[in-house]
């Protein structure tokens, strides 16, 4: 490659880089508006996580066995055990806790508490392993909890119930604790693996958890449900599951995890949009002033401080 062809490459590669972390973050968010339209046929969560993870299972179970030849390395017993673990906590029971809580939750608050999991993993750090609180992780922590209490005390001003509210977020919250758990525990995993294979793996699994948690509650006629389910389940699984993993790897490998947590805030953002126009979620200025607050501060808690 010519010398004055290189700048613009890197240029095409970062720009490349944004363009897909973005069109990720978009997937994500849409998992919660699609998951609450989904809820208006009567769909359960048990019959609708498993209708999701049977749609995604030969997605991710392709990505899985492409990554393994690509690897050529075989996992021994011990790992073997720790990516169940992995994909049990972060994929399957996370999964099901927030289709659980979005029974009762808007889809824009459910989007911002699971954005919080940067912070939760700042805050069991510091309680699991006694890793010191920077002053500025500190002050994130204080700008997004802040913002979660005004957008939760708004949301109670239109909520029916407000314990069911309460309810809902604690259990989208609980989703959201387990998968930092979860990043706290992969980070040896993936040094060993890779990001992309440990996902492929985790989700493989998670699948197949869905499918049996289902078997254990459910018949199999509960999985025939209205057309309109079936196609917003395939976009669910597809748009909202497995592209977006896939889309997040490949631009994480392109602008590095800073720019991808800045370019990724459009996410919460999203949602609250979608939810507008789909769900009929309303816009207020204080709902917006505590998402600004809840993204912020993630922002500045997921950003290195310079050398």
């Amino acid at each position: 490659m010519p010398a004055d062809s290189a700048p613009a490459h890197r240029g095409h590669r970062f720009y490349a880089g944004i363009a897909l972390v973005l069109a990720s973050a978009i997937g994500f968010s849409g998992k919660a508006v699609l998951v609450k339209l989904i809820y208006r046929y009567a769909v359960d969560p048990d019959t609708l996580l498993a209708l999701r993870m049977l749609l995604a299972f030969p997605f991710f179970f392709a990505m899985a066995a492409w990554s393994a030849v690509r690897a050529g390395h075989r996992l021994d017993r011990r790992e073997w055990l720790t990516v169940i673990y992995l994909g049990f906590i972060g994929y399957y029971l996370s999964s099901y806790l927030d289709l659980l809580g979005l029974q009762y939750v808007p889809a824009g608050l459910a989007r911002l508490i699971l954005y919080l999991h940067p912070t939760m993993v700042i805050a069991l750090s510091a309680a699991l392993y006694k890793q010191r609180v920077q002053p500025r992780q500190a002050f994130s922590l204080l700008v997004c909890y802040a913002g979660i209490v005004l957008v939760f005390v708004e949301q109670a001003s239109f909520a029916r119930a407000v314990s069911d509210l309460v309810a809902g977020g604690a259990l989208i919250f609980a989703g959201a604790l387990l998968y930092a758990v979860y990043l706290i525990c992969s980070a040896e995993v993936i040094g060993r693996l890779g990001a992309l294979r440990l996902t492929a793996y985790a989700s493989t699994i998670a699948c197949v958890l869905a499918v049996a948690h289902f078997s254990a509650l459910r018949e199999v006629r509960a999985l025939i449900v209205p057309e309109p389910v079936y196609v917003l389940g395939i976009v669910l699984a597809v748009f909202s599951t497995v592209l977006p993993v896939w889309l997040m790897g490949e631009g994480l490998r392109r602008i590095g995890a800073n720019q991808a947590v800045m370019v990724s805030s459009a996410g919460p953002v999203s949602t609250i949009v979608l939810g507008f126009i789909f769900l009929g979620e309303p816009i207020t200025l204080l709902q917006s002033l505590g998402a600004a607050l809840v993204l912020a501060g993630v922002v500045l808690v997921s950003l290195k401080p310079r050398a």
